[in-house]
């Protein structure tokens, strides 16, 4: 008998695709089939999507471009990213943001390491078909009060829109 663990498999019509602000995200591993060592998300970004700036001091968060570009701004700088792309941002807090400002869906493989963020993804986003995207929605008070406690679970801090505008 093997005691090893078996590798872990999806197809790409398996797994919960949720719209979170108008872009559509596939939890493609997660805490708990990785012991909480990491996690994968499939992003798509339809043209104008993308997070706002916020941080997590306590996650390495990685993107590849699997589709498309997209802007990264941090603190320190911008970066477009194209199809082909990686862009790690390590444990430490500096804010960040990426925006598809092209009229292109984009498509990112986005990796946290610890394994944790995604349940942020999990508890906001609204379970959606494959290919059906829902325009952003207003903010709903009890979705708000959930990311603020998962926010302060993880140690991740959201800013205004404006915040990285200066960078460049």
């Amino acid at each position: 008998m093997n005691s090893k663990p078996s590798p872990i498999t999806l197809s790409s019509t398996q797994g919960q695709t949720l719209s979170i602000a108008g872009g559509n995200y596939r939890v493609l591993v997660s805490a708990k089939e990785t012991d909480g060592e990491f996690a994968t998300i499939e992003m798509l970004v339809p043209p104008g999507g993308g997070p706002p700036p916020h941080s997590h001091a306590n996650f390495t968060e990685t993107f590849y471009v699997v589709e498309g570009e997209v802007e990264f701004r941090s603190e320190a700088g911008a970066y477009v990213a194209k199809k082909g792309a990686y862009v790690t941002i390590t444990k430490g807090g500096i804010a960040h943001a990426f925006k598809n400002k092209t009229q292109n869906l984009a498509k990112l493989l986005c990796t946290v390491a610890p394994a944790g963020l995604e349940e942020v993804f999990t508890a906001i986003g609204k379970p959606v078909k494959a290919g059906e995207f829902l325009p952003p929605a207003p903010p709903d008070p009890e979705v708000m009060k959930t990311l603020a406690s998962l926010n302060e679970k993880f140690g991740q801090q959201f800013y205004p829109p404006d915040f990285l505008d200066n960078v460049g």
